[in-house]
C-alpha cells in the first residue's frame, strides 16, 4: 500500500527571536486585499446565511480556483495545499434554497431524549404494538442511509459551496435523530425490534453504492426521503397515541426539508444542464424496481394498514384500502416532485400497474402501467 506524503511545515525561528524582541510581523495588516467596509446587517431575526452573502463571500463560483479551505473573499496565501476535492462543480451540489434550508435547520433542532413525552405512552393492544415496532425498525433501518451518503460525499465537495456542506451537516443530525427516536419507540412500550428485511437493505445498499452525488442525491433525497416524508405524514394520521403523532410531526419537518434540497438541487443541475435529464432518468429507473418490491413487501406494507384499521381483525379490509390510498399518495407526490425538478416520469415510471391503482398514473380501462415494468 502506497502512502502519500506531504511536506511538513517547519517552525519559523526567526518570527519566534523577532516576537521574543516585540517584534510583530503585521504583514496580514499591512499588506490585506480585504474588502474593508463591506458590513453584513443582521435581519430580523438575527444574522444569516443570506445576510452575511455580501461582496466576494457572497459570490459562490461555478467552478472554484483552488480546492483549499480557504473562505471565499478571503486573501489566500499561495502555497496553500491542494486538498483534492473532487466535487468542484457548483450545479454539483447547490440548490437555491439551501441556505435558507440550512438556517431552518439550525433552528428546529429537537431532541428525541426531551421532546418527545416518553412518560404518556399508553398500553396498546399487542397486535397495535407490534405494527408500531415494526414501523419503527423499518424507518430507524432506512433514515440512517440518509446520514451514511452525506457523509461519503461531505469530504470530496470543495469548500467554496460550504453552505450546501453545512446544510449536510445538519441532514445528519436529522436522520442519526430520527434513527434514534424510532428505536428508542421500539424499545419504549414493550414490543421491541421487528423484522429487517432484505428488500430494505437492497434500496440502502443502492444508495450507498451511488457511483456520483448526482445518483446517489436523486435515489435518496428525490425517491427515498421523499417515500418516507409521505409515510411520516402517514403515520402521523393513523398514529395510536399522541406520543407517536408527536414524533411523527418532528421527523416530518425535518424530513421536507431534505426533500426541498433535493428536488431543488435536481431542478439546479438540470437548469444548467439538460443533457443529464437521461442520466437522472436511469437512476430513478433502477430505484424504481426496488420501490416496486418494497411496495410488495409485508413488514413495509402491513404495519400501517394494521394501524390504519385499530388491529388485525379489520385490516385486510379497512387496512388494505387505506393503505392503498398511502400508496397512491406516495407516487403523485413523487411524481410532483420530479415535475417540479423538471424530470417528467410519468412516462417511463417502473412501477407494475396494480402499484398504480388509483393514481393519476394508471390507464383506464386496460389495467396497464404506464411505464416499463
Amino acid at each position: 500500500m502506497t502512502t502519500t506524503t506531504h511536506p511538513t511545515p517547519a517552525a519559523n525561528q526567526g518570527y519566534l527571536d523577532r516576537l521574543r524582541q516585540g517584534q510583530l510581523d503585521l504583514h496580514w495588516l499591512r499588506e490585506s486585499r480585504s474588502e474593508w467596509g463591506v458590513r453584513a446587517r443582521p435581519s430580523k431575526v438575527g444574522l444569516t446565511l443570506m445576510d452575511i452573502a455580501v461582496g466576494s463571500y457572497g459570490e459562490v463560483p461555478d467552478r472554484p480556483p483552488r480546492r483549499t479551505m480557504a473562505p471565499r473573499g478571503s486573501d489566500v496565501d499561495p502555497e496553500v495545499p491542494d486538498l483534492g476535492y473532487t466535487i468542484n462543480e457548483k450545479a454539483e451540489v447547490w440548490s437555491d434554497n439551501v441556505l435558507e434550508l440550512y438556517e431552518e435547520a439550525v433552528a428546529r433542532q429537537w431532541s428525541a431524549t426531551r421532546d418527545i413525552p416518553w412518560g404518556d405512552l399508553p398500553e396498546l393492544d399487542p397486535d397495535l404494538e407490534h405494527a408500531v415496532c415494526q414501523l419503527a425498525t423499518v424507518l430507524s433501518e432506512v433514515e440512517m442511509v440518509a446520514s451514511d451518503f452525506p457523509a461519503k460525499w461531505l469530504w470530496r465537495i470543495n469548500h467554496d459551496f460550504v453552505e450546501a456542506k453545512m446544510f449536510l451537516c445538519t441532514q445528519i443530525m436529522d436522520e442519526a435523530r430520527h434513527t434514534e427516536v424510532f428505536r428508542k419507540r421500539a424499545l419504549a412500550n414493550g414490543g421491541g425490534l421487528g423484522k429487517a428485511s432484505a428488500v430494505t437493505e437492497r434500496f440502502l445498499q443502492l444508495v450507498l453504492d451511488a457511483q456520483s452525488y448526482d445518483e446517489g442525491s436523486a435515489l435518496m433525497h428525490l425517491l427515498g426521503e421523499g417515500i418516507v416524508l409521505s409515510l411520516f405524514r402517514a403515520g402521523e394520521l393513523v398514529a395510536p397515541s399522541a406520543v407517536e403523532k408527536r414524533i411523527f410531526r418532528l421527523c416530518m419537518q425535518d424530513e421536507a426539508r431534505h426533500v426541498a434540497y433535493g428536488t431543488m438541487h435536481l431542478r439546479y443541475r438540470l437548469d444548467r444542464d439538460p443533457s443529464l435529464a437521461e442520466d437522472f432518468h436511469a437512476y430513478l429507473d433502477r430505484g424504481e424496481d426496488i420501490i416496486a418490491a418494497l411496495f410488495t413487501t409485508p413488514e413495509v406494507v402491513e404495519p400501517t394498514a394494521v394501524l390504519a384499521a385499530g388491529g388485525v381483525a379489520a385490516a385486510s379490509e379497512l387496512g388494505l384500502a387505506a393503505a392503498n390510498v398511502v400508496r397512491a399518495q406516495v407516487v403523485e407526490e413523487y411524481l410532483a416532485r420530479c415535475a417540479r425538478a423538471g424530470l417528467d416520469r410519468r412516462s417511463r415510471l417502473r412501477l407494475p400497474s396494480a402499484l398504480l391503482e388509483g393514481t393519476s398514473a394508471a390507464v383506464p380501462g386496460d389495467g396497464q402501467s404506464t411505464g416499463q415494468a
